[in-house]
């Protein structure tokens, strides 16, 4: 927990304490997701997903109680945050508001084989900015950069930096 705290003061620029950084706004939905992630794998999937959906409505982060999250997660401005049951979150990611790493839906997932991932797996030291939407069972590398609003439906290899196309009016 403590290590959560320090991650926070070292990545939010507007958090100074260890003592403020426990009134983060996205800090429960981390510490939340640990619990119900844990009732989840002893079968307890009922109570998982009850913790996660108070989480959600707490902080507006929705982590599927299935994901299965690294250490020093850190979610900065966490509204609209959406991490799917099948996704794998690498050591020191970083995640600003919007972030959906989600499945391509159900009109492709169904046709996947049980137990197959649906979600995608990010590495360590990744950075999501924020309404950046990454669907499928897709893999980001180690170290790479996915742009605010980007879509990425292929894998990212390691290291890369991945944009949005920019608009033209």
């Amino acid at each position: 927990m403590r290590e959560d705290l320090r991650t926070i003061v070292e990545r939010d620029p507007s958090i100074d304490t260890l003592a403020e950084a426990l009134a983060h706004s996205t800090l429960p939905a981390v510490w939340i997701h640990r619990v119900a992630h844990a009732l989840y794998r002893r079968g307890h999937r009922i109570a998982a997903r009850l913790l996660t959906n108070l989480a959600r409505v707490l902080t507006g982060v929705e982590i599927h109680p299935g994901a299965v999250i690294g250490r020093r997660l850190f979610i900065d401005h966490g509204t609209g945050v959406i991490i799917g049951e099948t996704a794998v979150v690498g050591q020191d990611v970083t995640l600003y508001q919007h972030v959906t790493l989600g499945a391509v839906g159900w009109w492709r997932d169904n046709r996947r084989d049980a137990g197959e991932r649906r979600h995608p797996a990010v590495g360590d030291r990744v950075t999501f900015g924020a309404g950046a939407t990454v669907l499928g069972p897709v893999e980001v590398g180690d170290d790479s950069f996915v742009g605010a609003t980007a879509l990425v439906v292929s894998d990212v290899p390691e290291g890369s930096k991945v944009l949005a196309v920019p608009r033209t009016a």
